[in-house]
């Protein structure tokens, strides 16, 4: 027979939500603080030229710069205060949570509970303005630089007190949006730094939706293919959320405890481990990697002679690693399903799941604590991880190919749309949290008027 809770979860309804006020003021100011963040997304850098700007961004389309244009929302293509976005951010926290893996002061510094997440969050901060700083630096000088030799003046006044505004407008603008989204996930709802690179990536949506209609109203795009992209995006949409939310569950079982009835009675728990357990990070490395040396091109410019034997291995590494291009695909699916495994085997330990199973009494039925226990775990998540890599090569590879196949320009590549399909689902995981908790306070006071009339 079900129970109340179970009466009130199956019952769970968005028809509450306006007794909910508490979850309507989070959502309000996570609206509010996405607003600010769009507005500051159009704040021109002081000295730049917004209009001759936009001119030398064509020129370097194609490139890393594409990816990270991507999850600032276009901020990186204006050359705004939050330029640089929260990627400086994503960086870090990676960087600090392979080295609290591999480092044994940091890794023991981990496992000292709140104290120790909290000074690896200040760790990770300190490493937010290192490359804060010497990525403005490096895109102040660029801009620069490239800006002369393609003949066009970005920079109103070029010189040392740019760089040095640029670098600290830069900075201030990155620790904002770090700040603005610790805000959203305390006083908001959903994860702040992940909504915040989801409306980035949304914001282009718009654009893209009015050229590809009005590409197909003109005739320039076939309505069969426009049909076709929409019945992909939904499709992949849908495997998406049914990926992520997969899950292979380990029974656990505890010895017999005694109740607080008397009785000896065995306690039982399971392990998740979700399909995809290095999430987003994989494809984004890897496209990283691949873009590197068109990068490099774009920002060197006339720097490297195409008859000298460096630049002819650029040049010759950039025709065959364009998007589209059966090499750049296929080395894209290697690097996602190599730094799909790399990751997994970093973010989870199972020598360290099996102790703390150890010591809390619990083990796998059929499999001895110690040892067993671990290679178990680690065979377990291998074979997850092989299906977790698969799919997300599907996913990131597929928009690869249709766009090479069409020549539209997909703004949701596979990597944008994990983050967006992710953080929808989480965030309205959140909602649901909240009208449930809602639900049952409900369910508390009607107890207790209960009571009190008895």
């Amino acid at each position: 027979m079900a129970s109340s809770a179970d009466n009130i979860a199956s019952n769970l309804s968005f028809a509450n939500f306006s007794k909910a006020t508490e979850l309507k003021n989070r959502i309000w100011f996570t609206i509010g603080a996405l607003i600010v963040f769009r507005f500051l997304s159009f704040v021109p850098l002081p000295g730049v030229n917004p209009l001759v700007l936009s001119q030398l961004y064509e020129q370097t389309q194609g490139g890393i710069l594409d990816l990270f244009n991507t999850f600032s929302g276009g901020s990186l293509e204006r050359m705004s205060l939050i330029a640089l976005g929260i990627m400086p951010y994503i960086t870090a926290s990676i960087v600090v949570q392979l080295a609290a893996s591999l480092h044994p002061a940091l890794a023991a510094m981990k496992k000292e509970g709140a104290s120790g997440r909290q000074k690896l969050n200040q760790y990770t901060r300190y490493g937010t303005v290192f490359l804060c700083a010497i990525q403005g630096w490096f895109l102040a000088t660029g801009l620069e630089a490239y800006g002369a030799q393609a003949g066009l003046q970005a920079v109103v006044m070029p010189g040392i007190m740019f760089r040095v505004v640029a670098v600290i407008s830069l900075v201030g603008g990155s620790m904002f949006l770090l700040w603005l989204g610790e805000q959203i996930t305390s006083r908001g709802i959903g994860n702040g730094v992940s909504l915040i690179i989801m409306a980035g990536i949304i914001s282009r949506f718009p654009s893209f939706t009015a050229n590809l209609f009005e590409g197909g109203r003109s005739g320039a795009i076939s309505p069969f293919v426009i049909i076709f992209f929409v019945a992909m995006i939904v499709g992949l949409v849908l495997l998406i959320c049914f990926m992520e939310r997969a899950q292979r569950r380990l029974l656990i079982q505890y010895p017999k405890r005694a109740s607080a009835r008397g009785m000896m009675q065995a306690d039982r728990s399971h392990l998740p481990l979700k399909l995809n357990t290095a999430g987003v990070i994989p494809p984004i490395f890897a496209s990283s990697l691949l873009l590197l040396p068109l990068t490099i091109t774009q920002f060197a410019g006339e720097g490297i002679n195409p008859d000298s034997t460096m630049g002819g291995v650029i040049n010759t590494l950039n025709f065959y690693l364009r998007h589209g291009q059966p090499l750049y695909m296929a080395l894209y699916a290697a690097g996602i399903i190599f730094f799909s495994f790399f990751y997994t085997a970093v973010v989870f330990n199972p020598e360290e799941t099996a102790e703390n199973l150890k010591k809390n009494g619990g083990f796998i039925p059929g499999i001895r604590p110690g040892k067993r226990t671990q290679d178990y775990l680690d065979y377990v998540l291998t074979r997850i991880t092989v299906v977790g890599a698969i799919y997300l090569t599907l996913v990131c590879v597929i928009p690869e190919y249709m766009i090479a196949q069409t020549g539209i320009p997909l703004f949701l590549g596979g990597t944008s749309l994990l983050i967006v399909v992710n953080v929808t689902v989480d965030t309205i995981s959140q909602i649901q949290s909240h009208l449930l908790a809602h639900q049952y306070g409900d369910l508390i006071k009607k107890a207790r008027l209960k009571g009190r009339l008895r």
